[in-house]
């Protein structure tokens, strides 16, 4: 069975158990609607809110990212299912892959769901110029933000997963990592959204750093799954 074959099917198996056990529906997303009414709160005017709302998405985001990926190993590593596959031979690389599918699948989901509540909690609106062009950046950085948040949770969430305390030691690894992806993410969106007069010209520059990112922590990841995995 090819590579990709594999991933496919981890990815499936992956979101299966999501639908079922419903922890995205009933857990997550309550996080992240939370997180961005106590941000509305905490900041209270409405001018500072349009201001910093591109960047209040995403550190929402990178919250319930944590969730995710604790929830994502921890089905593997509670009944040994990962230790499973490794011993069946399945390509590392394809775990990797597939987990990182999942992963994103979720991921994307929950920020169309947070640029709704930021339109809801702080008055944001979605551009709607004649060309679609603020569309296009802002649908662009989602999908190369979510490649790059998923490569580096799936990458970090296998590290911790066998250490104990995996709990407290995740966010330690994965936050100074993601960095980059909560700058660029957040230029990006202002620039599409006309955050303080940004353009939208102003940023594909950005897409290009989350791009690079993603391209990056996507082909590290591949190779050194299988490595992270086994020590």
């Amino acid at each position: 069975m090819s590579t990709w074959r594999m991933a496919r099917l981890i990815a499936r198996k992956d979101l299966r158990i999501e639908r079922r056990s419903r922890i995205v529906t009933n857990q997550v997303l309550p996080f992240a609607g939370i997180t961005m009414v106590s941000f509305a709160f905490a900041l209270d005017k409405q001018d500072v809110l349009d201001t910093v709302a591109p960047g209040l998405i995403w550190l929402a985001t990178m919250f319930s990212l944590l969730v995710l990926v604790q929830r994502a190993f921890l089905v593997e590593t509670d009944d040994g299912a990962l230790d499973a596959m490794r011993v069946a031979g399945i390509d590392p690389r394809a775990i990797f892959i597939g987990k990182a599918m999942g992963l994103a699948v979720q991921l994307f989901v929950l920020e169309v769901l947070l640029v709704l509540a930021a339109v809801i909690f702080y008055g944001e609106s979605i551009p709607s110029d004649r060309t679609g062009s603020g569309v296009v950046l802002l649908v662009t950085t989602m999908i190369c933000a979510t490649c790059g948040l998923a490569a580096v949770g799936t990458l970090y969430g296998g590290l911790a997963a066998g250490f104990k305390g995996s709990e407290t030691l995740l966010p330690l690894l994965m936050l100074p990592a993601v960095a980059p992806v909560l700058i660029g993410a957040t230029k990006a969106v202002e620039s599409a959204v006309g955050t303080a007069g940004a353009v939208v010209s102003e940023g594909w520059q950005w897409v290009g750093l989350l791009t690079v990112f993603a391209v990056a922590f996507g082909a590290g990841g591949t190779l050194a799954f299988g490595s992270l995995i086994d020590d």
